[in-house]
């Protein structure tokens, strides 16, 4: 065997499992848009998706209080400011006009999504009994987007330590099982 021990604080680095997103959120008129890779699939129908969401983060307390969000899908040609909203607060930064993003209206919640991103979920809060514990929302989704024109979406995958894998090919393997 030629593994050899690998850091536990780089775990994370291993598996993540989906793309990185841009998360918005809306209070008193103030929205805001935080980088976020820490999220999973929980459920099929309805679509339920967990995350985890720093209590340090200006998102978190929005979240808490407001009870909905917005969860956008960015692609490649959003790479640097995927990376700039990432790396600065909203307590003191309009994200969506320091890095050019687009505020669109949603239909069902107050957060807007975000018009440069291929896809967007209208999320709202379904279940917060592990936010205390371990700033874990469980959001669902009740409203999804997407551009219908973008066939092959390179999405970012977050490595650690600034490094990102692109996704973007899509294989279609069948089962041999019949």
């Amino acid at each position: 065997m030629t593994k050899r021990a690998y850091p536990l604080s780089k775990v994370y680095g291993l598996l993540e499992p989906g793309p990185v997103v841009l998360l918005t959120t809306a209070r008193k008129e103030r929205a805001n848009i935080m980088t976020m890779s820490w999220h999973t699939m929980m459920e099929f129908e309805p679509p339920l998706i967990g995350c985890v969401i720093s209590g340090r983060n200006a998102s978190f307390e929005t979240l808490r209080k407001t009870r909905e969000c917005a969860i956008n899908i960015p692609t490649l040609a959003l790479a640097k400011q995927v990376v700039g909203v990432g790396n600065c607060s909203g307590r003191s930064v309009d994200k969506f006009a320091k890095f050019g993003l687009t505020p669109v209206e949603a239909a069902e919640i107050q957060a807007p999504l975000i018009a440069e991103c291929y896809a967007s979920l209208e999320c709202r809060v379904a279940d917060t009994r592990l936010v205390n514990r371990y700033n874990f929302f469980v959001l669902e989704a009740v409203r999804a987007w997407v551009d219908t024109a973008v066939k092959q979406p390179q999405t970012l995958h977050h490595r650690g330590n600034g490094q990102f894998a692109v996704a973007g090919e899509t294989l279609r393997l069948r089962s041999a099982m019949k």
